[in-house]
């Protein structure tokens, strides 16, 4: 009978201790950093984060076929639109934004690649813990392939590469991420957006966040 109870508990025990697929803290705040396998792309990016009421805040530089780039966007996925912001001229261009919302999170049906410590694991502070998954995400044109790597404490995102037969792979580094939003006021449009019209136009596709890189 003891026995029996120990052999329940080490099985227990190692079913605890394998990664499972999480959700990223719903309120993040931070930087990443965009690349794309053809090199036309390299961006830098600081983020808000919020998906308990859909909303993300990019504000990035980068180059993109040999020409720098900045842009400052907010997206709301609730009420569906992105406002480009400009603070400089203090104007805002408002545009249709796609509503499917996709939070930070590991798919349930994701396939755990492995588990290693990012830095060393000789000493305390060292290094982090962290999992990395890869699969499959049925999107509107298609199939898309993914490999994500996440923290194993706090599922905060650290790198994911998408892949699309559009795009090719897309890399995407997250640094110094901040559990929170540092300042609510970034996922505010400005005052001056205010008054902003919603601009369409024909044949244009709505933006989506992969778009905007």
């Amino acid at each position: 009978m003891r026995g029996l109870v120990l052999f329940v508990c080490l099985a227990v025990g190692c079913l605890a201790q394998r990664p499972q697929p999480c959700t990223s803290p719903p309120l993040l705040t931070g930087s990443l950093s965009v690349t794309t396998q053809s090199e036309k792309l390299m961006a830098y990016a600081r983020y808000s984060y919020d998906a308990l009421r859909k909303r993300i805040r990019l504000r990035e530089f980068g180059s993109y076929n040999n020409k720098t780039f900045h842009l400052d966007v907010l997206l709301l996925y609730r009420q569906g639109v992105m406002y480009n912001i400009n603070y400089r001229n203090r104007t805002c261009c408002k545009k249709p934004l796609s509503t499917d919302f996709h939070p930070l999170a590991i798919p349930e049906n994701a396939s755990l690649l492995g588990q290693v410590v990012l830095g060393s694991s000789s000493g305390p502070g060292q290094g982090v813990l962290v999992n990395t998954w890869a699969g499959e995400l049925q999107m509107k044109k298609g199939t898309a392939k993914y490999m994500s790597t996440v923290t194993e404490f706090g599922c905060v995102p650290v790198s994911s590469l998408y892949h699309t037969d559009s795009t090719g792979w897309v890399v995407t580094s997250f640094f110094n991420n901040v559990i929170g939003l540092v300042d609510p006021q970034y996922l505010i449009p400005p005052s001056f957006c205010k008054d902003a019209q919603l601009e369409v136009e024909d044949g244009e596709e709505p933006v989506t966040f992969f778009s905007l890189f």
